[in-house]
């Protein structure tokens, strides 16, 4: 199923790149490699088709968020930091240069396949394409990155987008909060996270239905959990 996604994998440490690829090809994946900043760069510039970049922050030359800033000047690919570096000011810095996902090193094998598929599912659905919902009420744009009713951008935060976009793949079918949760936070489903989920999904009701009470776009199934559209 995975094999026509490419994955550009980005370190100047070639044990790591080597570990990347054999972790990503073993699952299928198309693997193509950079050994620095400017590298990763010109390797998108050849490769618009590449569906996801795993970049490391700490290389010589041109520093992976350096790398993501200029990446982001020509493609939306989604970008997945992995990087010894965890501390609240370093996320903050590479999120602000347009990052999607953070990992810390050393990372399991699961955790970094689970980043590798949430974030590669809503860029492969939605590439380069518009969606209508609810008639023409509303509109997925993920060409631009947001979502319109009534042909008016609603402002959403990158969670609320990213739920959206989950839904939106399995439209008609009825997901529980922990299907929800490990697909779109990528990380495993806690007892607590079910708060989590509702607060959001409560939050998009406000901003996307005409009548929050009484959702149409995002409908509760009592007992199991929700269903999109």
């Amino acid at each position: 199923m995975n094999d026509k996604i490419r994955i550009l994998a980005v370190d100047d440490e070639p044990d790591l790149r080597s570990l990347l690829y054999i972790l990503l090809t073993n699952k299928g994946y198309d693997v193509i490699e950079a050994a620095n900043g400017e590298e990763a760069v010109r390797t998108m510039q050849q490769n618009p088709g590449v569906d996801l970049v795993i970049m490391d922050i700490m290389m010589p030359g041109l520093s992976g968020v350096e790398a993501c800033a200029k990446i982001r000047e020509f493609s939306a690919v989604p970008m997945l930091f992995l990087t010894a570096k965890s501390q609240i000011p370093d996320k903050m810095e590479a999120f602000d240069a347009g990052g999607d996902d953070y990992l810390a090193k050393p990372f399991s094998q699961h955790e970094l396949m689970m980043r590798v598929e949430s974030l590669t599912r809503r860029y492969r659905v939605y590439k380069g394409k518009r969606d209508d919902v609810d008639g023409e009420r509303l509109q997925m744009d993920e060409a631009h990155g947001c979502v319109r009713i009534d042909g008016k951008v609603i402002d959403l935060t990158d969670k609320e987008y990213s739920i959206l976009s989950f839904f939106y793949q399995h439209r008609g079918q009825i997901l529980d909060v922990e299907t929800v949760y490990e697909g779109v936070w990528g990380e495993k489903f806690l007892p607590s996270s079910n708060n989590t989920v509702m607060v959001h999904i409560l939050n998009l009701r406000k901003k996307l239905e005409e009548d929050p009470a009484n959702p149409k776009l995002i409908r509760t199934v009592w007992g199991k959990g929700y269903r999109f559209g």
